[in-house]
């Protein structure tokens, strides 16, 4: 079993798959509009709008969508966390991530990573940036 994120970007989904497709690699492994769904009637001036997309961040696979396209998205009471092989990976990939959004907590060294670092994106999706600590790199011990 897994756990996947599935996120509603409320008509800005085609806008954040490429974001995140140029800011941080993901790579698009699925997007379907509205209009390509046989059977089903697309919402009213929605046709276009993406009903569902796939995207994977490394190893992860993170789902998204228009949604109904109303209103503006609302990302609250959880954040996406990207581990970092290298200090100058986390630095750019919180750069990246950051650029339109707002810092939370700037990227700094901590206990428990060399580098980790929240902020929002554009979107309103709060992310985590964190190096992978030397003890829990694969191989290291």
């Amino acid at each position: 079993m897994r756990v996947e994120p599935y996120l509603y970007f409320n008509g800005r989904c085609e806008e954040a798959v490429d974001f995140y497709r140029r800011a941080v690699g993901a790579e698009v492994l699925a997007l379907v509009r509205f209009k390509d769904n046989p059977g089903t009637p697309a919402p009213a001036g929605a046709e276009d709008k993406v009903m569902h997309a796939r995207l994977r961040f490394g190893e992860t696979i993170v789902m998204a969508s228009d949604g109904q396209g109303q209103g503006s998205p609302s990302f609250e009471g959880f954040s996406l966390t990207l581990t970092a092989t290298s200090d100058a990976e986390a630095e750019r990939l919180f750069a990246a991530l950051t650029d339109g959004g707002q810092v939370q907590v700037p990227l700094m060294p901590t206990p428990f990573a060399s580098r980790f670092g929240m902020g929002a994106d554009r979107f309103g999706v709060l992310w985590t940036v964190a190096t992978q600590a030397a003890e829990q790199k694969p191989g290291k011990k």
